[in-house]
């Protein structure tokens, strides 16, 4: 059988080692993966789910704030990936976003950021780490509840940024221990969901391979729905 295939948004600085990772991610839950970033040609009509990955901040332009302590700014993978989310949601293609993912899956909606998120809920609960060192607690009868279960989870952190109003159709699925929002996703389908933290470093635990083998889930049915479509208007043409 034919693995949906999920183009994923990586950074310019750091997407030689992200992407294999996500890459794994995806194979060894039923998809697989093929690398988009500025300057790399790939076109929606052609893949069935969407990856938006973590790195760089995201400019405060895009939701109407003011330039404060971001340092490391992409624009043109601003630009890409918020056009990106805008026509994966209009086309209910699936979409999942990691860390800044998240952020962008957030400002695509029409939601903002809180540029220093540490100095809001505190510095001394600040945890910079790709080990499972932050607990969130994902709310009840959210998508990422039955993806994931209700028990408390133990997830790392590596942002600076966090979701402060919500886009419009999210809600929070999960927030950590100090009340930061470090999971959205969207109310009605499609399938769209950002969470804060970096599952893909997390694939030994049960509860993180669920989150990438449910985008597969719902990139396969897209793909054969899709298909189907297509399929009828050749035979209507």
């Amino acid at each position: 059988m034919q693995r949906p295939l999920i183009a994923v948004t990586t950074s310019s600085r750091t997407g030689w080692r992200v992407f294999p990772l996500i890459n794994l991610n995806l194979w060894i839950t039923g998809g697989r993966g093929v690398r988009w970033g500025v300057g790399r040609v790939v076109d929606l009509e052609d893949v069935d789910g969407l990856i938006i990955g973590g790195g760089d901040d995201i400019g405060p332009e895009l939701y109407g704030g003011k330039l404060g302590i971001s340092a490391r700014l992409d624009p043109d993978r601003d630009e890409l990936e918020r056009c990106l989310a805008e026509a994966a949601l209009d086309q209910n293609i699936p979409v999942l976003g990691i860390c800044r993912g998240s952020q962008m899956l957030n400002v695509a909606l029409g939601g903002t950021l809180d540029q220093d998120a540490w100095t809001t809920y505190g510095p001394d609960r600040k945890i910079k780490t790709i080990l499972p060192k932050r607990e969130i607690c994902v709310e009840e009868a959210t998508h990422l509840s039955l993806i994931s279960g209700e028990q408390p989870m133990k997830v790392n952190a590596l942002h600076t940024q966090a979701v402060d109003k919500l886009g419009e159709g999210l809600r929070v699925s999960a927030r950590d221990t100090g009340g930061m929002v470090q999971a959205i996703e969207r109310v009605r389908d499609p399938f769209a969901l950002g969470v804060q933290w970096h599952p893909e470093h997390l694939f030994y635990a049960h509860g993180q391979r669920a989150i990438f083998r449910a985008l597969v889930a719902a990139a396969d049915a897209y793909r054969q729905e899709r298909n189907q479509t297509r399929a009828m208007r050749d035979e209507l043409a």
